[in-house]
């Protein structure tokens, strides 16, 4: 059963046009999120509690800084796509929702680069 127009048909795009990729990169950071997380879990979560000396010489092995890097920047990504979700089903007015939908993504760009940037700093001593 085709639920398409004929114009649809014609020019070949369904109602979203851009529906399967959002899907897929949903998919995708859900999925890297599952080595990345396990990974922080290990090597970073031990750190906490301990003295800033432990801390910065734990984030100083390369694989634990790229690791918690990577961690920060897909899981603020998956956090913006998730909330983007959630203020477009439930949210009606537009002008609220135009203004939602920019500051959650700022802001969860801002606080997965912020953390980048704190673990680049300490891991490269700077």
């Amino acid at each position: 059963m085709n639920y398409k127009t004929d114009l649809n048909r014609v020019i070949g795009l369904g109602s979203a046009k851009e529906g399967a990729h959002e899907w897929w990169i949903s998919r995708l950071t859900s999925v890297a999120l599952i080595p990345l997380t396990l990974v922080f879990l290990f090597q970073v979560a031990p750190l906490i509690g301990g003295t800033y000396a432990e801390l910065v010489a734990g984030l100083q092995s390369p694989f634990t800084a790229i690791c918690t890097i990577l961690f920060l920047l897909v899981g603020f990504r998956h956090l913006a796509d998730g909330l983007k979700e959630v203020i477009v089903d439930y949210v009606h007015a537009k002008g609220t929702l135009v203004v939602l939908l920019v500051v959650t993504r700022l802001g969860c760009y801002f606080l997965g680069f912020a953390g980048a940037y704190a673990v680049a700093k300490i891991a490269l001593g700077a």
